[in-house]
C-alpha cells in the first residue's frame, strides 16, 4: 500500500515537472518568435528597397553598395532614436514633443503597436484619427532626435509617470543597446491583459524598478504571458526571486534569473535531473531507504576477483605438472 502511494507521488511530481518544462518551452518559443518577427520586418524593408532599385535598372554592384548605405544610415538613425513604451492610447505627437523638447531638437515622431478599431483602417490612419481598438490600453512610439547626444539625454525620462498608472519606458532604439541580465528577472505565467504598472507595483518592495517590459502581440496588443523587469541593482533581483509562485492577478507568476542566450540556467547541486532521480528524491522525503526498492548497479570497470583467483590456481597446477 505504501509502495503504491510512493509510486503515485513520484508520477505526480514527474507530471508537474513536465508541465512546468512545457510552459517554459512555450514562453521561450514565443520570445524567439517575437525576435524573429522583428528580424523579418527589417528584412522586408531591405527587400522592398532592393526591388525598387532593381526596377530602376541599377546593376548588382550598385545595389549592394546602396544596401550597405541604407543599413549604415539605419544604424546611425537608431542611435539618435528613443523607444517610448507604455504610453496611454490618447497620447499625441504634440504631447511627446512637449515631454522631450528640453533635451534637444526632435526630427520626427511615429507611433507603433496601434490596433485599428476597424479592419478597413490602416495602422497609420488609425493612429492619426485615434480610432484604436477598445481592448488596447497601451501604445508605443519612436522619437527621433537631430543629434545622438540628445537621445542619450532623453533616457532620463525612463520610469516617469506621465499619467495615472502609466510609467513610460524609454530606451535607445539601437540594436546595440545592452540589457543587463544581472539586474533583471524573467517573468512567466503572466495574465494576458496585465499592465506594466501592475507588474511594477507587485515588485515595488524589492527595489527601484528601472523598466518593465511585457512582451505583446503586434496585431492585438495583448500580452504573450511573459516579460522582464530591470532593477536598479542586483540586490533587488535576490528579493524578486523570492516572489516566485506568488499570486499576481489570479496567476502564480514564475520568477527566474535572466541568462544569456545559448547558456542553460544553472541547476542546483541537489536538484534531481531525471525521472529516476526525482523518484528517489520522493522516496527519501518519505523516509524510506533507496535500498528497499533500487538494486545496486554493477560497475563495469571492476572485474570479479574470483575469476582472477581461479585463473591463478589453474596456472599453478599446470606449472606443477610440467615439473
Amino acid at each position: 500500500m505504501a509502495l503504491k502511494k510512493l509510486v503515485a507521488a513520484s508520477h505526480s511530481l514527474h507530471q508537474k515537472v513536465i508541465n512546468t518544462s512545457a510552459s517554459c518551452q512555450r514562453e521561450s518559443a514565443l520570445e524567439q518568435a517575437d525576435e524573429e518577427e522583428e528580424q523579418k520586418l527589417f528584412q522586408s524593408k531591405v527587400k522592398r528597397a532592393s526591388r525598387a532599385i532593381a526596377k530602376s535598372g541599377v546593376n548588382s554592384e550598385t545595389l549592394k553598395q546602396q544596401k550597405k548605405k541604407n543599413e549604415a544610415e539605419e544604424m546611425i538613425k537608431n542611435k539618435r532614436t528613443v523607444f517610448v513604451g507604455n504610453l496611454p492610447v490618447n497620447s499625441t505627437a504634440q504631447m511627446l514633443k512637449s515631454l522631450f523638447k528640453e533635451y534637444g531638437q526632435i526630427e520626427s515622431i511615429r507611433f507603433r503597436s496601434v490596433v485599428p478599431a476597424e479592419d478597413t483602417l490602416s495602422k497609420k490612419l488609425a493612429a492619426i484619427k485615434r480610432k484604436i481598438h477598445p481592448n488596447v490600453k497601451y501604445i508605443n512610439a519612436y522619437v527621433v532626435f537631430k543629434e545622438e547626444c540628445d537621445a542619450i539625454k532623453a533616457l532620463k525620462k525612463n520610469g516617469t509617470e506621465i499619467a495615472s498608472g502609466f510609467h513610460i519606458r524609454v530606451d535607445i532604439a539601437s540594436k546595440n543597446s545592452l540589457h543587463d541580465n544581472k539586474r533583471s528577472v524573467f517573468l512567466g505565467n503572466l495574465s494576458y491583459d496585465i499592465s506594466d504598472d501592475a507588474v511594477r507595483e507587485h515588485f515595488a518592495d524589492c527595489g527601484d524598478v528601472v523598466a518593465v517590459r511585457i512582451v505583446r502581440d503586434r496585431q492585438t496588443g495583448m500580452g504573450k504571458g511573459f516579460g522582464y523587469i530591470l532593477f536598479e541593482n542586483t540586490d533587488a533581483v535576490h528579493l524578486a526571486l523570492k516572489l516566485n509562485n506568488s499570486d499576481l492577478m489570479g496567476r502564480k507568476v514564475r520568477v527566474k534569473r535572466c541568462v544569456e542566450k545559448g547558456k542553460a540556467p544553472q541547476r542546483a547541486p541537489n536538484q534531481p535531473r531525471g525521472p529516476k532521480d526525482r523518484a528517489r528524491a520522493a522516496l527519501k522525503t518519505k523516509g524510506v531507504s533507496n535500498g528497499s526498492f533500487v538494486g545496486e548497479k554493477a560497475s563495469p570497470s571492476k572485474k570479479s576477483t574470483k575469476t582472477k583467483r581461479l585463473k591463478k590456481s589453474v596456472t599453478k597446477k599446470k606449472v606443477g605438472k610440467n615439473k
